[in-house]
């Protein structure tokens, strides 16, 4: 993902928490900022030790931003997301990432539709 296609800062975090709707299943909890000045989405993750070690952490966030790049044509632009991993995440492949991510971002209604 490009640098400014990503949250960094904390402030950044704090209004997407703040002002942001969630929305949540087992394994992720997905905060929405819509950002009307905004041409594409910026992601921020958030990913506990309780999730697993370091390789772990960092092979679930890898998977969420793939996914998430993967998706970025049939996503609305204008948009911060924050993704926080739950512990279930750490056993899971790929593909029921990207299921369960889906699944989380259709609740939310973000996802443009696809004819």
């Amino acid at each position: 993902m490009r640098k400014e296609q990503r949250i960094k800062s904390n402030d950044e975090f704090t209004e997407v928490f703040k002002k942001g709707q969630s929305v949540a299943n087992r394994q992720f909890v997905l905060y929405k900022l819509p950002k009307e000045e905004q041409k594409h989405f910026r992601l921020g993750l958030s990913v506990s030790k309780k999730v697993g070690n370091a390789v772990t952490r960092n092979q679930v966030k890898r998977y969420i931003r793939e996914v998430f790049r993967l998706k970025e044509d049939i996503l609305f632009g204008g948009n911060d997301y924050i993704v926080i991993a739950r512990k279930p995440a750490a056993t899971m492949d790929f593909f029921e990432v990207e299921k369960s991510l889906l699944h989380v971002l259709k609740k939310a209604r973000v996802l443009k539709r696809v004819k």
